[in-house]
């Protein structure tokens, strides 16, 4: 999105603001740029001219407004819409909002005509349906790169659906995995987030429109036209609860923060794995920077910042709980300070979902150096375990067992898979030369033959299951 333009900073005469008859004096320079937030809302200006458009139809089809003035009003919306699109629209402080200021060069254009728009409607249920309006769209922008993102993965996790790293707990290698199957951790994560979004936008899609100021109208609207127009799935049921609450912008926020964790464990994942200590996989170039001092630095600033970004979208959402903790019912002031915090939330979650969308095709796994590391660690060291107690022996037992043979590993710098029979038989005479079977890497991920575990079998079926979940999800919120 382009930057907002920058307003004027004029003050005015009480008699120029558009509700300025009972004051006495124009409001203090200060206080009116304290106030004002059109320098950050004026980017709801093609939501709120759409509602101002659905309105004025609304009025007149229940006889309100005329024939004449939907065509006035129409025309001159379109043509203050084209003009900010061009960047030609000039923003003024003294107009406070993105809402006056252009019902102000509505009515600038056309007259009265302009002057009747806002009959039947408030600026507290006018920007309660401009922000819902955004957050739809807002939430649509963001599923379709959640998408993109969850396919990308998906291709890769199909192309080393095979290659065998180590899996960790506590960052100490674990048992062998799949990179496929790694990947398709991250897959579940996105996924539910996708799903947070579909109920956030559901839960949104309700208009206030209508409930005016606090307590509704004494015009004979009927909110179900200017529903229909908007492609609402309701109207809300409490003009009170309408123009106050903004817990659909909170649920956004946490989503977003939710959204942004799951991309820094990634992102953390793959800082860790394109250093030379993992080596695990390259990225490409292009989504990397160079150090200004040290030539051979190749630095994962995408993850990175990334990573960094998710401190925005928690601040965020702590910023708007707090601001909707205290207030009394119905509308307060206050409620101005829930867009910044929104539009930054909107804004960093589409941007890392781009960066990483875009990202993620271009991985390259260093197949080698992951199946190096996995050699290391002990990591088939519960697979022998298991393969004891097939053998006979209660887990426990095996368990100890397989520990001193780990012990007997470390003091002589050797793997499991690297002692010979008869080493591995002086800690169980229950081991046989089929126990090299197990102790392999193949055979250790191949073994784990189920629903959700890392045999490569395992994994080409979940991106299949996967897949079509995918589907399924996306459609819910397109």
């Amino acid at each position: 999105m382009k930057p907002p333009e920058k307003p004027t900073t004029e003050s005015s005469a009480p008699a120029a603001k558009l509700w300025g008859g009972r004051f006495d004096e124009g409001t203090d320079a200060f206080v009116e740029a304290f106030t004002a937030s059109v320098t950050f809302d004026q980017r709801l200006y093609r939501q709120d001219i759409a509602g101002s458009k659905a309105h004025a139809q609304m009025l007149r089809q229940v006889g309100v407004l005329s024939s004449d003035d939907i065509q006035k009003i129409n025309t001159g919306l379109d043509k203050i819409e084209a003009d900010i699109s061009a960047g030609k629209f000039q923003w003024s402080v003294a107009r406070e909002d993105v809402h006056m200021n252009i019902e102000a060069a509505l009515t600038e254009h056309i007259g009265d005509a302009g002057k009747r728009l806002h009959t039947g409607r408030s600026r507290n249920d006018q920007v309660a349906t401009d922000i819902r309006l955004y957050m739809r769209d807002a939430c649509d922008l963001c599923a379709a790169e959640a998408t993109r993102l969850m396919q990308a993965l998906l291709q890769l996790a199909d192309k080393y659906h095979d290659t065998i790293m180590p899996g960790f707990t506590h960052l100490q290698t674990a048992q062998p995995v799949t990179f496929g199957h790694h990947l398709l951790a991250w897959f579940e994560m996105l996924l539910r987030d996708l799903d947070r979004l579909n109920d956030t936008r559901r839960r949104l899609n309700q208009m206030p429109l209508g409930a005016a100021a606090l307590a509704g109208t004494s015009y004979p609207i009927d909110r179900n036209i200017t529903k229909e127009l908007l492609g609402f799935d309701g109207v809300c049921e409490n003009s009170l609860d309408a123009v106050s609450d903004r817990d659909f912008a909170i649920e956004f926020c946490s989503t977003a923060a939710t959204c942004l964790m799951h991309l820094s464990r990634m992102s953390e994942e793959l800082v860790l794995w394109t250093s030379a200590q993992f080596n695990f996989v390259r990225l490409p170039d292009r989504f990397c920077t160079g150090s200004s001092i040290m030539p051979q630095k190749k630095n994962p600033d995408v993850p990175e910042l990334v990573r960094g970004k998710t401190g925005r979208t928690n601040g965020n959402l702590i910023a708007l709980l707090t601001l909707m903790k205290g207030q009394p019912l119905a509308y307060n002031k206050d409620n101005q300070e829930d867009k910044e915090p929104l539009f930054d939330s909107v804004d960093t979650l589409l941007g890392c979902l781009r960066a990483f969308a875009d990202m993620v095709p271009a991985i390259e796994a260093n197949e080698p150096s992951m199946r190096e590391a996995a050699s290391r660690g002990f990591s088939t060291a519960t697979d022998l375990a298991d393969y004891l107690v097939r053998k006979g022996l209660a887990f426990r037992d095996a368990h100890e067992v397989v520990g001193f043979a780990v012990r007997h590993g470390l003091e002589h710098n050797c793997d499991l898979s690297d002692m010979s029979l008869n080493i591995l038989k002086q800690f169980s005479n229950k081991i046989e030369k089929d126990v090299f079977e197990v102790l392999t890497l193949e055979g250790s991920v191949n073994a784990r033959n189920h629903i959700g575990g890392t045999a490569p079998e395992q994994v080409k079926l979940a991106i299949e299951r996967a897949s079509a979940r995918l589907a399924t999800t996306y459609q819910t919120s397109a």
